[in-house]
């Protein structure tokens, strides 16, 4: 198994609440963007600290001299975040 798979599995595993919720309202918000935004954003916002914070800590062994490795390692991440929730890059965005 890949480590930035591992980390995905792990980050999934450790907040199953939280991403359980997550997938509720994101299959809500790709039916209805505009009435489902609201909490699509709350939520949203407590996932991509998540996010955030496990792709930390799967590049932070890096040093600088592996920057380009840490960066395709850090796309492979999000790739595989955006299989399971295409719409996670529309966290924040406002529909109007």
């Amino acid at each position: 198994m890949s480590k930035y798979v591992k980390y995905y599995q792990e980050m999934i595993d450790e907040n199953r609440e939280l991403f359980n919720d997550f997938m509720d309202i994101h299959d809500k918000y790709a039916k209805d963007k505009k009435s489902h935004q609201d909490e699509f954003n709350k939520i949203g916002r407590k996932v991509m600290d998540v996010v955030r914070d496990r792709e930390n800590r799967l590049c932070s062994g890096m040093s600088r001299s592996y920057a380009q490795f840490s960066h395709r390692l850090a796309d492979k991440f999000s790739d595989i975040i955006k299989k399971d929730f295409p719409l996670i890059d529309f966290i924040g965005v406002k529909i109007e």
